[in-house]
């Protein structure tokens, strides 16, 4: 996935339209591995469960994951094959509703009777019947990718982020325990290697799938504590994720939006330490230090604006909207703390610049560097470049049109004055 720009973080609205990965219609194969069920999942669309051949049921440990199995022949099969050449769903249901009862000694039996009502709601549109029932499957088989994957499919349908994040939550941790199961007696160490290889490379679609969905899960959530709480258990669940660069941005986002300075200033070190050339991360660090009262934090503010705008390469060749408005942030901030530390002349240069960047970009931006820009030169008492300047700022609406227009104010009376 391509890096967006930082600063669109603001506006929740684009953000989660352009950050969110596109899972709609997204085909998703993944084979149950006794190889005699498919599974094919959309995000969005039913779950279908196909029987390929006749089947025995058992739920089967395959390294830290569950399969289900049945041998043909067995009553189970028998009455699975009788279900299977039913045309009428409601039939269908109430044929399954009699498995569960004839079969509810054998758990690998009920698991997959459940999954296959589950399917059935599905389809017929009744989801929180689905839902319902794909738990009860869960619950007999606990370890299995494939129901997750389901189950998460079905809260998306939903739009109940919570179930996602717990399904994707739980697959995620399944998928990681492939790698930390104990090498079984007897099986050489190239052996175990390759086995944990096969085991993994056939999980894989079911992780990436889960991991979007959790990611989803993230970019939907309003609340910032809630979506703080999600990436937290996203985080090491889905370690060196694809994602890792915008769930990054929102941890920080969410951090700066619940005042929690402290803990956004060591998440986003820590992500530094990880990334040094993460942009969003620079530009987020360099305008919560330039607001932050402790000594040496205007420094660092600067120190990260110069970072960010060297990352940003606004000037290069091709460079898009978003590196220029990253730079033109940093280049404003950078003035901003310049000014704070009393280096207004070294302000100047930075403000301007900053306007360049972000005139017809992002007119919030360009305002509030024009309105500091104003401010650096009244304050110099080259008022005649303030009011120019200010009386750019005022004719865009939003926060600082008030302030920039009280300044021009003070500037034309000081004008007028001859000063």
């Amino acid at each position: 996935m391509p890096r967006r720009g930082p600063w669109s973080l603001y506006k929740r609205g684009r953000v989660l339209h352009r950050l969110r990965p596109d899972l709609q219609g997204w085909p998703f194969g993944a084979t149950i591995p006794a190889r005699t069920l498919e599974v094919t999942l959309k995000r969005t669309g039913p779950v279908v469960l196909m029987f390929l051949s006749p089947l025995v049921f058992s739920v089967l440990g395959y390294g830290q994951l569950d399969r289900i199995s049945i041998p043909a022949g067995t009553p189970e099969d028998q009455a699975l094959t009788a279900i299977s050449n039913e045309q009428d769903t409601q039939k269908k249901l109430a044929m399954y509703q009699d498995f569960l009862q004839k079969f509810s000694t054998n758990p690998a039996a009920v698991a997959y009777g459940n999954l296959q009502i589950s399917q059935a709601y599905q389809s017929a549109g009744d989801l929180p019947k689905a839902l319902e029932y794909g738990d009860k499957a869960l619950a007999g088989s606990p370890h299995n990718l494939d129901i997750l994957v389901s189950q998460a499919g079905i809260a998306g349908q939903l739009k109940n982020d919570s179930k996602v994040m717990d399904y994707s939550a739980l697959g995620g941790e399944l998928y990681n325990s492939i790698s930390k199961q104990a090498k079984p007696e007897g099986m050489s160490d190239a052996e175990f290697a390759q086995r944990i290889d096969d085991e993994k490379s056939a999980a894989k679609s079911s992780y990436e799938f889960l991991e979007a969905a959790a990611f989803n899960a993230i970019a939907e959530e309003p609340d910032a504590t809630k979506r703080m709480a999600d990436i937290e258990r996203f985080t090491p669940t889905f370690p060196n994720s694809r994602f890792q660069e915008q769930v990054a941005s929102y941890a920080m986002m969410s951090l700066s939006e619940l005042k929690d300075t402290p803990r956004l200033i060591s998440y986003g070190e820590k992500t530094l330490v990880a990334d040094p050339n993460n942009l969003p991360t620079l530009l987020l660090l360099a305008t919560t230090y330039v607001d932050d009262p402790k000594p040496g934090s205007l420094t660092k503010a600067v120190t990260y604006s110069q970072k960010a705008i060297e990352v940003a390469k606004a000037d290069a060749p091709g460079a898009d909207r978003s590196r220029r408005i990253s730079a033109g942030v940093a280049h404003a901030t950078m003035g901003y703390a310049y000014m704070k530390q009393e280096k207004t002349a070294a302000a100047i240069p930075e403000l301007k610049s900053a306007s360049a960047l972000l005139k017809g970009l992002d007119d919030q931006q360009y305002a509030i560097a024009m309105y500091r820009l104003g401010f650096a030169y009244a304050k110099l008492s080259r008022v005649s470049e303030a009011r120019d300047v200010l009386q750019e700022a005022v004719k865009i609406s939003g926060p600082v049109q008030q302030p920039a227009q009280e300044l021009l104010v003070k500037v034309n009376a000081a004008r007028a004055k001859g000063r």
